[in-house]
C-alpha cells in the first residue's frame, strides 16, 4: 500500500515537471529518495514524510506566501542516477535546494554542490559533511554518525563491555563512521575484534556471526538498515551468541521488533536522533495527522524535521532578501536552539560547525514489540570532531 501511495504521489509530482522553470510565488525543491533500492526498507517512509511535510508547510502559508514545490524522484540508491537527477534539477527545474538521501551519493555530489552553490539537505548524517570549510552547502538534522557511534561505544563501555566489534555493509554509509568508533573504543579501553561485513540486502549472516563468535564480543555495532539488522539479530539468537547490539539510526526503528521478533528483546539498542512516530511530544500531533491514519516509522519523522528546518531557513533567507543558495546557507547558520516540538533535540548550525546537535536517545526493544526508552545521551560538542 505504501509503495502504491508513493507512486501515486510521485506520478502527480512528475507531471509538474512540465511547468515553467520559474514561477512567481513558488520555490522548487529537488527530491532524491530511495523507494525501490537496497535502503528502501527505510527510504519509503522518508520519502512519504517529505511529501507530507511539503503539504503541511504550504497549508501554513508556505515560505511567507511562497509555496514549496517538491519534485520527488526515486534513484534506487544508484549514485549515477542521483547525479543525473541533480543535473536535471539544476538545468530544468532551476532549484537551489535539494532534499537528498544516501551517504555515497551525497558525498559524490559534494563537488557539484559546492560549485553550483546548491543547499543539500541529506538523510545521510555522515560526520564528513559537518565542516563548513569543506562542505558549506551540506546540512542534515540528525545526530551525525560519528557522534552516534561514539555514544554507542560509550553505552557499551558503561554497561560493562570489555570486547567490541563492528558490523557494517561495504558501502560509504556503513564504513565512514567506523574510524571514529574505533578511535573512541581504543580511547576508553575496549578490545576490538575483527570487522564483519554484512550487506544491506543480506538474508543470512551466519558465517559472519560464527566468525565473530570466536572473538565473543560483549557488544557489537550494527551499521546497516532495519532489514539487515533484523537478519543479524535473528541469526545471533539462533547461534546462541551472548553479544548485545548497538545500532545506528537507520537500523533501529518501530519495524525492527516485527522483523526480528523475540530475538531483539534485551539484545538490541538503537541510537535514535528523533522521537518515534506517535511519541507524546508537542510536535508529533501534526506529524501523525499528516499520515492520514497510517502507522509510519520514525524515518517519516526524520524527513518531516528536515523539511521543517529547511523551511525555517528559507523564511530567514527571504526576509533577508537573499533567497538563493548562499543566502540560504547564511540563514541556516543563524539557527540556534531551533525548537522542533520535541521531535529532535534543539538544532543549531554555525559558520564553523554544521552538526545540528550531539544529543540522541537510546532505545531498546521491550516486551510486546515496544520501543522502550533507555536514556538520553549528549556527547561533548568538541571542535576537533567537526568533519570527522
Amino acid at each position: 500500500m505504501k509503495k502504491l501511495a508513493w507512486l501515486a504521489v510521485l506520478t502527480a509530482a512528475l507531471g509538474l515537471l512540465w511547468a515553467p522553470a520559474v514561477l512567481a510565488g513558488e520555490i522548487k525543491v529537488g527530491g532524491i529518495f530511495d523507494i525501490t533500492g537496497p535502503t528502501s526498507d527505510v527510504g519509503k517512509d522518508y520519502g512519504e514524510g517529505a511529501v507530507a511535510a511539503e503539504k503541511y508547510i504550504n497549508a501554513k502559508g508556505g515560505i511567507d506566501g511562497d509555496m514549496l514545490k517538491l519534485i520527488p524522484n526515486d534513484y534506487a540508491y544508484k549514485i549515477p542516477e542521483a547525479v543525473n537527477l541533480y543535473k536535471k534539477y539544476l538545468s530544468v527545474d532551476k532549484v537551489f535546494v535539494i532534499q537528498g538521501w544516501g551517504t555515497g551519493d551525497t558525498n559524490a555530489l559534494r563537488p557539484l554542490v559546492n560549485k553550483d552553490k546548491v543547499v543539500f539537505f541529506s538523510a545521510s548524517y555522515d560526520g564528513n559533511l559537518t565542516d563548513p570549510k569543506q562542505t558549506p552547502y551540506n546540512f542534515f538534522i540528525g545526530t551525525d554518525y560519528s557522534t552516534s557511534i561514539r555514544a554507542a561505544v560509550k553505552f557499551a563501555k558503561d554497561s560493562g563491555a570489555k570486547k567490541f566489534v563492528f558490523i557494517y555493509p561495504d558501502h560509504p554509509y556503513g564504513k565512514n563512521p567506523i574510524p571514529a568508533g574505533k578511535e573512541y573504543a581504543q580511547a576508553v579501553g575496549l578490545e576490538i575484534g575483527p570487522d564483519e561485513i554484512v550487506e544491506l540486502k543480506a538474508i543470512d549472516a551466519t558465517s559472519q556471526l560464527l566468525h565473530m563468535k570466536q572473538f565473543d564480543p560483549d557488544f557489537a555495532w550494527i551499521g546497516g538498515t532495519t532489514a539487515s539488522t533484523a537478519v543479524i539479530i535473528k541469526d545471533a539468537a539462533k547461534l546462541g551468541l551472548r553479544t548485545k547490539f548497538v545500532i545506528n539510526c537507520w537500523g533501529f526503528d518501530e519495524n525492527l521488533a516485527k522483523l526480528a521478533g523475540e530475538a531483539a528483546v534485551g539484545r538490541a539498542y538503537g541510537m535514535v536522533p528523533v522521537a518515534p512516530f506517535g511519541a507524546d511530544v508537542p510536535g508529533m500531533k501534526a506529524v501523525v495527522e499528516s499520515a492520514g491514519g497510517k502507522e509510519m516509522s520514525l524515518h517519516y519523522v526524520k524527513s518531516w524535521v528536515s523539511n521543517l528546518v529547511m523551511a525555517e531557513g528559507l523564511k530567514r533567507a527571504k526576509k533577508a532578501g537573499k533567497l538563493d543558495g548562499p543566502g540560504l546557507v547564511a540563514a541556516l547558520e543563524t539557527i540556534k536552539d531551533f525548537d522542533t516540538g520535541g521531535l529532535t533535540a534543539p538544532i543549531t548550525y554555525t559558520a564553523s560547525d554544521h552538526r545540528p546537535n550531539t544529543t540522541l536517545t537510546i532505545y531498546t526493544i521491550g516486551q510486546g514489540a515496544k520501543m522502550d526508552k533507555v536514556k538520553e545521551v549528549t556527547m561533548p560538542r568538541e571542535a576537533k570532531d567537526v568533519g570527522k
